[in-house]
């Protein structure tokens, strides 16, 4: 069952919203109701956003120290190739 919410945001975020929307193909009850599920930690219902098996299969693997590392060696790959 669907309820109404009535929002008071500032007019540039809802313009910028209703953009954001209108370049992923869906309303903005839709992408405001995908939010609020995710903070939720409810599955979104819009198709396009579920995860493959695989993708669940993987997720989490990467410990943040790890990225860490990982990302700074790259930038410092990037210096030494470009730099």
């Amino acid at each position: 069952m669907n309820s109404k919410l009535t929002l008071k945001l500032d007019t540039h975020t809802i313009e910028s919203a209703k953009t954001y929307a209108a370049k992923k193909g869906e309303s903005l009850s839709k992408l405001v109701e995908n939010y609020f599920k995710a903070l939720a930690g409810h599955e979104p219902t819009d198709s396009s956003m579920e995860l493959t098996p695989i993708v669940k299969s993987i997720s989490g693997i990467i410990k943040v120290e790890d990225y860490e590392m990982a990302k700074d060696s790259y930038a410092d790959y990037l210096l030494n190739k470009y730099g």
